[in-house]
């Protein structure tokens, strides 16, 4: 499957009766922050799709979800939400809250200063949630743009909630047909005893990798070389999450796939494949701090150098995995690469990291969609996208 350059949306408008009519721009709520460990990076990503998006095309609204769940007007200068000097961004009560449509034939957002409701703000015709991790990528702020018949970028209800949980994100890929690696789940409140260990030692060998099974970024996962560290291990996972997933260590090459939703019935479209490579021998893998704040210790090569018939299979499993898990909008698909040239899922993101130096867009870019045509592109989708059940 060839990533082919993608032009842009024709127009800002849906191709539905009940969106904005052509005597006025689309308007998108850029909305970030959350309640999730990944509140900061959700706000950083916030800060490149705020200074991408066209605001000759578009009128913006910029809201925040402070890490107690209140929703607040927020800045939408880019450079307010920027990582700087390892200082990372957080939204703030700014006591300015704003409440969603109360129906589904309401499109106004309301705004509450100081507990006084004020002139609401102009209907909203897409809201792009730029939330990771729990309570914003998993379903539940879908679930509730749903209630309201509001359209948003990005997965339903069901493909995030799956998506976010690594357990059932699996299961549903094997039973696509896909190849994942062998792991155990071990559910909220199982004692981790000495035949614990034992038992995962013996099934999975060593090394191990012990995640949260409902958080991203790399947030709480150790590598495990010892029998010894898996208790610790763990409960370093359930600081995040009390659901916890032990994997066996995969041999090859991690290698990121970006996957965009089709236009108009269109099969989704991947885009050519990126390579992670850990440079600095202080990160056993591609954890947080390389992730965020170490960038000289990792390498993302983009495009990767693969043999074309191992790029049109990875790009051939990741629009499965997209396919398999119901995804809508984008994802991006992580997969390791054996020396044979299979490949293997890892898993799945239904809102990657979406900073202009991340590599879904990267992906995408070498791919002939910049940042700027991305982001627009998936407006574009969700104003297309019908409302209700589909």
């Amino acid at each position: 499957m060839d990533a082919t350059r993608i032009p842009p949306a024709d127009d800002g408008t849906p191709t539905h009766g009940d969106g904005p009519t052509a005597a006025r721009r689309p308007r998108v709520m850029v909305l970030f922050g959350g309640r999730s460990g990944e509140h900061a990076i959700s706000c950083a990503t916030a800060g490149g799709v705020l200074r991408a998006i066209d605001r000759d095309r578009y009128d913006v609204v910029a809201v925040g979800i402070t890490r107690a769940g209140q929703w607040v007007l927020a800045d939408d200068d880019p450079d307010h939400w920027a990582i700087r000097d390892g200082r990372l961004p957080q939204v703030e009560d700014t006591s300015t809250h704003v409440l969603l449509p109360q129906g589904t034939t309401d499109r106004e957002v309301q705004v509450l200063r100081d507990g006084r409701l004020e002139t609401p703000l102009e209907a909203v015709d897409v809201v792009f949630p730029l939330l990771h991790g729990p309570f914003g990528e998993d379903g539940t702020l879908q679930g509730l743009l749903e209630l309201a018949d509001v359209r948003y970028v990005g997965s339903g209800v069901l493909a995030s909630a799956v998506g976010m949980d690594k357990h059932m994100m699996k299961l549903v890929l094997a039973g696509s047909g896909l190849r994942i690696g062998p792991f155990r789940v071990l559910p909220a409140g199982r004692t981790v005893d000495a035949q614990t260990v034992d038992t995962l030692v013996a099934e999975l060998g060593l090394p191990l990798f012990v995640k949260p099974a409902r958080a991203g970024s790399s947030l709480g996962i150790t590598r495990v070389q010892d029998p010894a560290e898996l208790p610790a291990a763990i409960a370093a996972a359930r600081e995040h999450d009390p659901k916890v997933i032990v994997e066996a260590a995969l041999v090859g090459r991690e290698i990121e796939c970006g996957v965009l939703g089709g236009r108009a019935g269109s099969p989704a479209r991947a885009s050519l494949p990126g390579e992670i490579v850990v440079t600095d021998a202080r990160h056993a893998f591609y954890d947080f701090e390389a992730k965020y704040l170490d960038e000289a210790g990792v390498t993302l090569a983009c495009p990767a150098e693969l043999a074309p018939e191992v790029v049109a299979r990875v790009q051939d499993v990741a629009v499965r995995a997209f396919e398999a898990v119901g995804c809508e909008g984008l994802a991006r698909v992580d997969v390791f690469v054996g020396h044979d040239g299979e490949v293997v899922v890892n898993e799945i993101n239904t809102m990657p990291g979406f900073t202009p130096y991340s590599m879904y867009p990267r992906m995408w870019e070498v791919s002939g969609l910049g940042y700027d045509e991305l982001v627009d592109e998936l407006v574009g989708l969700a104003l297309e996208r019908p409302l209700g059940l589909r």
